[in-house]
């Protein structure tokens, strides 16, 4: 069973495929299409040109007010990819009752000092020892694209 986190996870991407179109060949047809659960460091792909993206989804107060942070999701890959100078564009979904937005962070505006590395979850968790990151995109905001 989801948890509230993927069930909002999974709002926001399908969100992003039937309102957005890709950043890269900006297709009219929608190309944007989810990527298989757990697939790391990206829950989206463009059938058509390959482009690859990441989708962060939160429920806020207020979808005009761009937050400081977002939980991101596993440290270690995404330390991996950043260390061969790999980022992944990131679609940040703001969701408030009926009211969205869509922030939109490319790739080549991201540095590592964006990424905070969290607390190693405790021995009697369900995955002992697993880190996640968050976007530190306080200091970052001007960089982010409201796409809707």
């Amino acid at each position: 069973m989801p948890t509230n986190y993927q069930i909002t996870g999974q709002k926001g991407e399908t969100f992003v495929i039937k309102n957005c179109t890709c950043p890269k060949c900006k297709k009219k047809e929608k190309t944007l299409r989810k990527l298989p659960p757990n697939f790391k460091c990206a829950d989206l792909i463009c059938d058509f040109c390959g482009y690859l993206a990441q989708v962060k989804t939160m429920n806020v107060k207020d979808v005009e007010i761009k937050p400081d942070r977002i939980l991101g999701s596993a440290s270690k890959p995404q330390e991996e990819r950043m260390d061969a100078g790999i980022f992944f564009p990131l679609f940040i979904v703001l969701m408030h009752t009926n009211k969205k937005a869509v922030y939109y962070l490319p790739a080549d505006l991201q540095v590592k000092e964006m990424f905070e590395k969290r607390k190693p979850l405790s021995q009697d968790a369900k995955r002992p020892g697993w880190q996640g990151f968050n976007y530190k995109i306080k200091d970052y905001k001007e960089r982010m694209i409201r796409l809707i």
